[in-house]
């Protein structure tokens, strides 16, 4: 690939002499110039496959904010910023979060002495648009990655506000682990006789991933849960359906003797920055979260993912299940699925691509 020597160094600072498939087919097509819809599996190296395009299609002499990146969650701002800083730092280029859970004003105080790229949360985004502390007006490259989620009805409203602060003739680039058929739909106006790129586009979960799945009664989930920490090797992730249950049930494994974390969306950002901290050093190797750690985080080692609660979709399951066997490692995903979820399970099963039929949670008991 045609790329500056300051990427190409960065790139090798950073270990990666070759690209993934992701990135081998996406980065030619964006530095052409060419709006762009990625699929790929979570932890396949999409982030790389924009973050290049737009380190080398930023001018440093021009000092306007030349590149948006909007994305869910704070988490995940702060990953893809450290990951575009590295990438241009050697050029000059200043890269700037915005993101709720702290005070504004840091973050006017950073764009008053300019930034090229910015990435940002809606809701903030469109704080700072509000307040004038930002302009759009000269974004040549836009990137939404999580494409499913900020398309969907929760961030659409805003998505679209920010948008239109945007020149219409800017490069657009969507990207996500799953492309549902309406969000082609949608992102049609946003974009410009898109290019579409697929890799293991007809899998919805990484195929480096053995799932596991029991009928278990609800009353029996606290202390299934117990054996399989018992029995792990590794960092793990426990995925629950609301806040207050995951509160309680990493409670309650704390009191059992667990090193355990807990991540969900009332906390400050500093709160949930010392707990991934936490987690990501192995101080507390079992992380009990809400499906705020479904998406973007990016923790190497994860060796397990448990649904002690099933998601409400197989777009959530297939996100959840990512955080593992990520970037060809193995991993395990053991889903726990209650009499009254059967339903719901079969709804998530067919994403799969192939049955899992629950066992009894005392075939696992058994055979361990």
């Amino acid at each position: 690939m045609a790329l500056a020597e300051s990427t190409r160094a960065a790139l090798d600072a950073m270990g990666i002499s070759e690209p993934t498939p992701i990135q081998a087919r996406c980065i030619p097509r964006l530095l052409a110039g060419r709006d762009l819809m990625g699929q790929a599996r979570t932890g396949s190296g999409k982030t790389l496959a924009f973050a290049i395009p737009l380190a080398e299609r930023c001018d440093t002499a021009l000092r306007p904010v030349q590149a948006l990146v909007l994305v869910p969650t704070r988490e995940l701002a702060i990953q893809i910023a450290a990951v575009t800083e590295k990438l241009t730092a050697a050029k000059g280029l200043r890269v700037q979060t915005l993101y709720g859970g702290r005070s504004i004003r840091p973050e006017h105080t950073a764009l008053l002495r300019g930034a090229q790229v910015v990435i940002g949360t809606p809701g903030r985004t469109l704080d700072h648009l509000r307040q004038g502390n930002l302009d759009l007006g000269a974004v040549r490259f836009l990137v939404l990655d999580e494409a499913d989620e900020m398309l969907d009805k929760g961030f659409a409203h805003d998505v679209e506000a920010i948008l239109e602060r945007t020149r219409r003739e800017r490069q657009t680039a969507l990207f996500s682990a799953t492309m549902p058929k309406w969000v082609e739909h949608t992102a049609k106006k946003h974009l410009r006789t898109p290019d579409k790129v697929e890799v293991d586009g007809d899998v919805q979960a990484p195929p480096a991933v053995e799932h596991h799945v029991y009928a278990i009664e609800k009353a029996d989930k606290l202390q299934a849960l117990q054996s399989l920490l018992d029995e792990r090797d590794g960092a793990i992730i426990v995925f629950g359906r609301t806040k207050h249950g995951v509160k309680k049930l990493a409670r309650q494994l704390d009191k059992l003797g667990y090193l355990v974390g807990a991540l969900q969306g009332n906390l400050s950002q500093n709160a949930r920055e010392r707990v991934l901290a936490d987690f990501r050093s192995g101080a507390t190797p079992i992380l009990v979260a809400t499906n705020v750690a479904a998406r973007g985080l990016d923790v190497e080692g994860v060796d397990q993912v448990v649904n002690y609660d099933l998601p409400d979709s197989r777009e959530l399951f297939t996100h959840r299940v990512g955080r593992t066997g990520r970037m060809g490692r193995d991993g395990e995903a053991i889903t726990f699925v209650t009499p009254d979820e059967g339903r719901k399970w079969r709804e998530i099963e067919r994403g799969l691509g192939h049955r899992v039929k629950p066992a009894p949670w005392r075939a696992r008991a058994s055979s361990s």
